[in-house]
């Protein structure tokens, strides 16, 4: 038996991975909903990477859906999924710890039961928690401060100031978002960003970027780089500064790039205004280490998220298994005192997280089965 932890979509493709394979599992899903985090995102969010690429394993999407699919086509698309693989994930499981017994299986504690399984794949995600710094005097700001997961639309801040912090692919889209609403939005930004355009000269780059991927780094660098300066160029007179490398060198080592749905056009058409870091937040304004002093109604907390596993882990495992932002060094670990604990969705590739999710449970996926005592 396997039990599988989370039943978004790294845990839905390691279930259905497992399910074509007629291995048993169990998935324990800590809310109400397969895919509870996509139902709680931000309106307009679509996946940034083609259909034909960003599918579950062994399921395509519907015909009718759009080459980029919208944040609720891919609930739909889950539930479906479930449906298909006969997926029926134990709800309000929220897990608590994971340890190892003293006859080498694994004991998944939640909030309510015990389980016990031969191999456990933890996909709970990514982001998870919310990362929510406090800006240095934020208790004085009178108007609202929110972190992007409370966000759903601009429409609240019609004709408002409103300062996104964070430049990642949530804090550009929801600057854009804003300003399609009638919002008048600014961006804070520490240092220099990586930008990629979703599609160049009309056509999608992901596709490129999975052929790219199949050459040596040095190569997929070089490629990236010069696409990067003939599409996106210098940015610093915009206040994006200018990155040391690539998004491909970036990528490999967990920084994000900011994947352009059309936020640099309007950054640079001035309609959306790149401040640098925050000094301090005030009653009604927030001041910037330039000097800057500037009045703003709310505030909008881009700042990611983490993936919130060494509370469930414990000192011991979280010391051998995370790096040192948090998230597991490798799918697996070849220990005997790790046998049989995998873990998936947890890289970013440029060639897309759910395209990388089919191939990653692919891998645990044999993994479990040649390793696994009991035959299917």
């Amino acid at each position: 038996m396997t039990i599988i932890i989370g039943a978004g979509p790294a845990g839905l493709a390691m279930a259905g991975q497992l399910a074509h394979r007629k291995r048993p599992f169990v998935v324990l899903e800590a809310s109400e909903y397969i895919g509870f985090s996509w139902r709680n995102h931000y309106d307009r969010l679509h996946l940034h990477t083609v259909k034909q690429y960003s599918a579950l394993p062994h399921l395509p999407y519907p015909a009718t859906y759009p080459t980029y699919v919208s944040r609720l086509q891919l609930v739909e698309y889950m539930e479906q999924y479930a449906v298909h693989f006969n997926i029926k994930p134990l709800f309000n499981q929220h897990v608590v710890s994971i340890r190892r017994t003293a006859t080498g299986r694994w004991q998944v504690q939640t909030q309510t039961q015990t389980f016990e399984a031969e191999q456990v794949i933890v996909s709970t995600g990514y982001n998870r928690i919310p990362n929510k710094p406090e800006l240095p005097g934020q208790q004085a700001f009178r108007g609202i401060i929110w972190h992007s997961q409370e966000y759903r639309n601009g429409a609240p801040f019609r004709g408002e100031n409103v300062l996104v912090v964070g430049m990642g692919n949530t804090g550009a889209e929801l600057a854009l978002d804003l300003l399609e609403h009638g919002a008048n939005p600014c961006i804070s930004v520490r240092g220099p960003v990586n930008i990629v355009k979703r599609d160049i000269m009309g056509k999608p780059a992901q596709p490129t970027a999975i052929i790219l991927n199949r050459f040596p780094n040095w190569f997929y660098d070089l490629v990236t780089g010069l696409s990067q300066k003939m599409t996106v160029g210098n940015l610093s007179r915009y206040g994006l500064g200018k990155p040391d490398h690539p998004a491909s060198f970036d990528t490999r080592r967990g920084k994000i790039p900011v994947i352009d749905l059309g936020t640099l056009d309007q950054i640079k058409a001035g309609r959306i205004t790149v401040l640098p870091g925050i000094e301090r937040v005030n009653t009604k304004t927030v001041s910037f280490t330039d000097g800057r002093e500037l009045a703003f109604d709310a505030i909008i907390l881009a700042t990611g998220y983490r993936p919130g596993l060494a509370p469930i882990l414990g000192p011991d495992l979280s010391d051998r298994i995370l790096n040192q932002r948090g998230y597991p060094k490798q799918l697996w670990f070849d220990q005997p005192e790790l046998e049989g604990l995998y873990f998936l969705g947890f890289t970013t590739p440029l060639t897309g997280i759910i395209y990388n999710l089919t191939i990653d449970s692919e891998k645990i996926a044999r993994h479990v089965a040649k390793n696994n005592s009991i035959p299917a």
